[in-house]
């Protein structure tokens, strides 16, 4: 076994429940570029390392490989069920079908119950696995106040029967939370977004913060390795700014780590995906030592420059202008 990180030393976020969970997980998503097989080891590694959030999602056809991992994790007394924070998210072609979907998820992770389960994208537009950006589905249609809510009001019905414990929201807008979050029962516990350092979404993590809804940011790093069809010639790669290289170099690690490090001081809870040990293991570890000062953290925040990632092209229905549709940049829901 290589290094262990006692998750007792893995700072806490504490949920509006009260529920304390770690401030960092592990994503799963790597369809694109990995192997379920090679996914599911990363996270057997994981687990014996310290980490003890899983980051996972029906979409990504790894969740049965993944399921296989912690049931060993289990049976050989690695960890305990309850010392794991598992979450995953129904898709888009199953937002009328949420209980068959997070069974199924529950089935396949072999976790008997979800800490926190998330209506991936706000609309039930599906694309295939492994599609191109110029991918259209026809039966695509604009967000719909209506529909997320019969879709929501699904979720809040699990948490009653105790399949899950903790409903999450995700790629939403200030716009859409305006709209769905006074018709809600069961408030959300979390909302997974885009975050790293040339992206950081201030009015919108300042909103969810006000609402007592954690940011859970994924692509922390620019996630240089995303799907061909999320990668334009203008984006930014924020690893290579000379800021982050600079504060990298003053602590004596990668940028990456630095990435992480204004992540988890910052507030949100990132979600950093390596099928490689050594990568995730530092991800981890720099989450217990060598904190950025007060300065570095002000020079990160001069960092922002609009620089979204997964543009959702592949979600758009006829008749919209271009994939800024999807995000309501002028304060309203565009249909």
């Amino acid at each position: 076994m290589g290094e262990f990180i006692n998750p007792a030393d893995v700072p806490k976020v504490t949920l509006y429940t009260g529920e304390q969970i770690p401030c960092v997980g592990m994503g799963t998503f790597g369809s694109d570029r990995f192997t379920p097989e090679q996914v599911s080891s990363a996270v057997a590694g994981a687990i014996r390392c310290g980490y003890r959030m899983f980051d996972c999602a029906a979409c990504y056809g790894n969740e049965d490989q993944i399921g296989k991992v912690f049931q060993d994790a289990f049976e050989e007394g690695v960890v305990d069920r309850k010392e794991l924070f598992i979450m995953t998210k129904v898709w888009n072609d199953m937002h009328e079908r949420v209980e068959e979907s997070c069974i199924k998820s529950i089935l396949d992770l072999q976790c008997g119950y979800m800490d926190l389960f998330f209506i991936h994208w706000p609309f039930p537009n599906y694309h295939a696995p492994h599609c191109d950006a110029d991918s259209r589905n026809p039966d695509s249609r604009p967000f719909s106040t209506e529909e997320f809510i019969r879709t929501y009001r699904q979720c809040e019905a699990l948490v009653e029967k105790g399949l899950i414990r903790n409903i999450g929201i995700s790629n939403m807008t200030i716009p859409k939370l305006e709209a769905v979050l006074p018709l809600m029962k069961v408030m959300p516990a979390a909302c997974e977004m885009e975050l790293h350092p040339c992206f950081q979404q201030q009015e919108l993590f300042d909103y969810l913060v006000a609402h007592k809804i954690q940011p859970v940011g994924f692509m922390p790093l620019g996630s240089p390795q995303r799907p061909e069809r999320d990668m334009c010639q203008e984006d930014i790669a924020d690893l290579q700014q000379p800021e982050m290289k600079k504060i990298a170099e003053a602590h004596g690690c990668h940028p990456a780590l630095i990435a992480l490090k204004w992540a988890r001081q910052r507030g949100q809870i990132p979600i950093p995906f390596s099928i490689y040990e050594a990568e995730y293991v530092s991800n981890l570890r720099a989450m217990t030592e060598d904190p950025l000062t007060e300065d570095e953290m002000k020079t990160i925040a001069t960092l922002e420059r609009n620089n979204r990632l997964v543009k959702g092209q592949v979600f758009l229905w006829e008749g919209a202008s271009d994939w800024h549709d999807l995000w309501d940049e002028d304060g309203y829901i565009v249909k």
